[in-house]
């Protein structure tokens, strides 16, 4: 039997908040990271894999599925989770935000979005009920809102021309989403960095109601200072008892300081794509594993790391592997990127629960400062 979704606020530290958060296909705990997994497979892993860094839920992108394999197509296949073998939840985002980044490959008015696929040429049509109607085909156990991520700088009347649009458009996503015990559908608050505008925004999707809240429109390009400054703003207005996503961040600097500002959910390609570049994040900051000090280096990564790559290859085979142009080097660096990211997110959850975040925090700063002493 399915588990009604649900959000458990546990305790709080100031702002931070611990929580869980109840699907029908398992728990997550919050402050929690989600691996992207863009087309039905996060890049360079195995699912199993991807369970064993502690991932909880992972990410997949309506915009890349929809044209590729189609979602028709993935629902025959039992959607998303049954054809990437995932045990556990799935988010979906709504593709607006890959719409939005089309440019002038595509045009868009009340009704919805029509865009030129990237692929092939071929056009389509997103509105907010056919993104929602297409998340159900993929089986996304949670769905989010179709809206228009407002772009990066944006004067406060394009930003709130832009934010309305994607309030209209969050109260036909919820009319078209279907109700199943064990899912939820998320809104999303937009605003650009105006604080009177997030407040707007907040107001309106707390009237049409969800299963949670995300928030869109930053890291496109204002910077960490203004992000958190626009946190600092919009967190407070947000209901305590429904979980806040903030989408597409990030770094581990961003997602500390997000959650001092009481954000519960993240997803963010870097660590991935990092994993894929020869870019290692450790609890010093990031390594090149490219550069050539790391080539007789015969200690791991990160001594504290519990991947399978830092407990049992060097530095320098890892340096090898990419020198190499070894897959085995990519999925190595990968499974440890995504196992940092969730140590790391156990980590602020653990220090929340004991009310040291501000001692945790303290640290981490100090190390990544410290930075990655060469081998002498």
């Amino acid at each position: 039997m399915l588990t009604n979704f649900k959000f458990e606020l546990i305790t709080q530290d100031e702002r931070a908040r611990l929580g869980a958060l109840y699907t029908g296909f398992g728990r997550i705990d919050t402050p929690a990271f989600m691996p992207v997994g863009t087309a039905a497979s996060v890049k360079g892993m195995m699912p199993e894999a991807v369970v064993q860094t502690g991932a909880q839920i992972i990410l997949s992108n309506t915009y890349h599925l929809m044209l590729r394999p189609g979602p028709d197509r993935v629902e025959r296949l039992g959607g998303v989770r049954k054809m990437m073998n995932w045990k556990g939840p799935l988010l979906t985002d709504s593709g607006g935000f890959q719409v939005m980044s089309l440019g002038p490959l595509r045009t868009l008015d009340e009704h919805g979005v029509t865009f030129k696929s990237h692929l092939d040429g071929s056009y389509h049509l997103l509105t907010p009920e056919i993104s929602t109607e297409i998340q159900r085909k993929l089986d996304a156990t949670i769905t989010m809102a179709f809206d228009e991520c407002t772009p990066y700088p944006a004067t406060k009347s394009q930003a709130a021309e832009s934010m309305e649009l994607s309030m209209r458009w969050a109260e036909r996503s919820r009319k078209a989403f279907i109700q199943k015990q064990g899912y939820g559908q998320f809104g999303i608050v937009q605003g650009s960095v105006y604080p009177e505008l997030r407040l707007e925004s907040i107001q309106k999707l707390h009237e049409i109601g969800f299963e949670g809240y995300a928030i869109g429109g930053l890291a496109v390009g204002e910077g960490q200072e203004l992000m958190f400054e626009t946190l600092t703003a919009t967190t407070p207005h947000m209901v305590s008892s429904k979980p806040r996503y903030l989408m597409g961040v990030g770094k581990p600097s961003d997602i500390v300081g997000a959650v001092m500002r009481g954000v519960d959910m993240f997803d963010c390609v870097l660590p991935t794509r990092s994993g894929r570049t020869g870019q290692a994040f450790t609890r010093f900051g990031t390594v090149n594993i490219r550069n050539a000090r790391h080539a007789d280096d015969i200690r791991p990564l990160d001594e504290a790391c519990s991947c399978t790559g830092c407990k049992n290859y060097s530095r320098g085979y890892l340096h090898h592997l990419f020198k190499a142009d070894e897959i085995q080097g990519l999925t190595l660096l990968t499974w440890h990127n995504l196992t940092y990211y969730q140590e790391l997110m156990n980590s602020i959850r653990e220090s929340i629960r004991e009310g040291q975040l501000k001692k945790f925090v303290s640290s981490f700063y100090q190390l990544q400062a410290e930075g990655d002493i060469p081998q002498l």
